[in-house]
C-alpha cells in the first residue's frame, strides 16, 4: 500500500485526466467554427477495408477556411466510405467528396441547434462530475484501507478525506467554469 501523500497525488492526477478528457469532448461540440477536433475527437467510425476504423486513422483533417473542413484520405479508395461516415454521424454535416478529398462545410447554427448543443455540454459536464465523484470514492476507499492497515490514524484519515473533498470541489468548480465558457461560446452569434 502506498503512503497517504502519494495516494492524494494519484487522486489529483486522475481528476486532472478527467478534466483533460472533458476538454477534448468539448472540442468536439461545434460552435459554428470549423475545427478539425469537431470530427477528430468524436470518434467518427468508417466502414472500410472489411471492418470499422476511426476516421483519424484513415485521413488527415484540416481547416483551410473558417467555415470549412478538409478531409484528405491516406487512401483515395476510402473517400466515399469516409464521406458516408461523416454524413451519418450525429454532427449534422453534409460533406462533399471530390476525387482525392472531402470538403465539409460548417453551417451557421440555428437557435434550436445551439440549445441542443448547450444540452449536450451540460450532459458532458455532468458525466465528468460523475467520473470525478467516482475518483473521490476510490480515493476515500483507499484511505480507509490505509487506516485498516494502520498506515493512517483516525485523525489523519479525516484530514485525508478532507483533502480529497477539497480536490473534488476544486475540480468540480473547474468543470462548471469550462461548461459555462463553452456554453457562452455556443450562444454567441
Amino acid at each position: 500500500m502506498q503512503d497517504p501523500t502519494q495516494a492524494l497525488k494519484e487522486v489529483e492526477s486522475h481528476m486532472s485526466a478527467g478534466i483533460e478528457h472533458l476538454v477534448l469532448d468539448f472540442h468536439g461540440v461545434r460552435t459554428g467554427k470549423a475545427s478539425p477536433a469537431l470530427i477528430d475527437n468524436l470518434d467518427v467510425y468508417v466502414h472500410s477495408y472489411g471492418g470499422v476504423q476511426k476516421l483519424k486513422t484513415l485521413a488527415v483533417i484540416s481547416s483551410p477556411e473558417p467555415r470549412m473542413l478538409n478531409v484528405q484520405p491516406f487512401d483515395p479508395s476510402t473517400t466515399r466510405d469516409i464521406e458516408k461516415a461523416i454524413r451519418e454521424s450525429k454532427l449534422g454535416l453534409n460533406p462533399a467528396a471530390a476525387e482525392r478529398s472531402i470538403r465539409v462545410p460548417i453551417p451557421e447554427l440555428s437557435e434550436e441547434r445551439r440549445r441542443d448543443m448547450v444540452k449536450l455540454i451540460k450532459t458532458l459536464a455532468e458525466e465528468a462530475k460523475v467520473r470525478l465523484r467516482g475518483t473521490r470514492k476510490s480515493g476515500i476507499d483507499d484511505a480507509k484501507k490505509m487506516k485498516v492497515e494502520n498506515i493512517l490514524t483516525e485523525d489523519t484519515l479525516k484530514n485525508h478525506e478532507k483533502d480529497i473533498q477539497e480536490l473534488t470541489n476544486k475540480f468540480t468548480k473547474k468543470i462548471d467554469e469550462l461548461a459555462a465558457a463553452k456554453e457562452a461560446d455556443l450562444m454567441k452569434i
